[in-house]
């Protein structure tokens, strides 16, 4: 081989190695945008909001189910409560405008992190994509949680830990603080799929899983969001609405106006199986 040839050879070798040093990875999409929710799915539930001991479908507990009997739709009322963020394993069920933005290192272009910004209460989230680790138990947790991503081919793959007490349900069904979330977010063209499985061994018997949607919007606008504390109900001081065992008084309302049976609007595992209608 000439000298010509091998300059050539060795020019392409180089050239091919560039090449795939800056090719973008394949196995990634790009989530960022702005993104309109889509409540064709639970809209009920979602918008208005569900019923008082409408539990039909969670596969909670007897622990879950106390909770949730012994909760008041009052305690919103309490100053305390009032402005309180939905933490990230709910976040998206209710007004769910979302922004999602990467962020990028500007050295070695490499992702460091996804984050993301929804309308009600203007909570904002990172997800850590650098491989971090979690941080210990003992860490602080928060409405947000400890996010950290990977993927898995095009579909974004999240784990999700150290979040405050939450809930499951917008009608007092409670979420502990050891409970994790993983998720899942597809993207196909202009509509997002989030796909949720929620594992809480304190208030749940086995994993609870729901679903969201979005379509692109490229004029959505997410405006701030300000909430004001004031006083809604005249509570003596230091009341914390609620009920005791036996005597929540909407125990049969759901079931009754709606014409099913109570032990399935009580919920639990059973009731997420399609043979419990028969």
């Amino acid at each position: 081989m000439g000298k010509t040839a091998c300059t050539r050879t060795a020019l392409i070798r180089v050239l091919l190695s560039t090449a795939m040093i800056s090719a973008p990875a394949f196995a990634e999409i790009d989530l960022s945008g702005e993104w309109g929710p889509r409540y064709h799915e639970d809209q009920p539930e979602r918008i208005p909001g569900p019923s008082l001991v409408e539990y039909e479908g969670i596969p909670i507990n007897e622990a879950g189910r106390l909770r949730g009997l012994s909760w008041s739709s009052s305690l919103l009322s309490v100053p305390e409560h009032q402005c309180k963020p939905h933490p990230s394993d709910y976040a998206h069920r209710g007004p769910g405008r979302m922004r999602i933005w990467k962020e990028i290192d500007s050295a070695s272009q490499e992702l460091i992190a996804i984050h993301t910004r929804l309308r009600w209460q203007a909570p904002e989230r990172t997800i850590w994509m650098d491989g971090r680790p979690h941080p210990p138990e003992y860490a602080a947790h928060t409405w947000q949680g400890f996010s950290t991503g990977e993927w898995d081919g095009d579909v974004l793959v999240v784990t999700t830990t150290h979040l405050k007490q939450g809930w499951l349900r917008r009608n007092g069904l409670p979420r502990s603080d050891i409970a994790q979330m993983n998720e899942r977010f597809i993207r196909h063209g202009d509509y997002l799929t989030q796909i949720v499985v929620i594992n809480d061994p304190v208030y749940l018997s086995e994993p609870f899983i729901r679903t969201n949607n979005w379509v692109l919007d490229v004029r959505q606008q997410i405006t701030p969001y300000l909430c004001d504390i004031v006083d809604e109900v005249a509570f003596p001081r230091g009341t914390i609405p609620h009920y005791l065992p036996g005597l929540n008084p909407f125990v049969n309302e759901h079931a009754e106006t709606y014409g099913i049976p109570l032990e399935a609007a009580l919920g639990g595992a059973a009731t997420t199986y399609p043979d419990f209608i028969e």
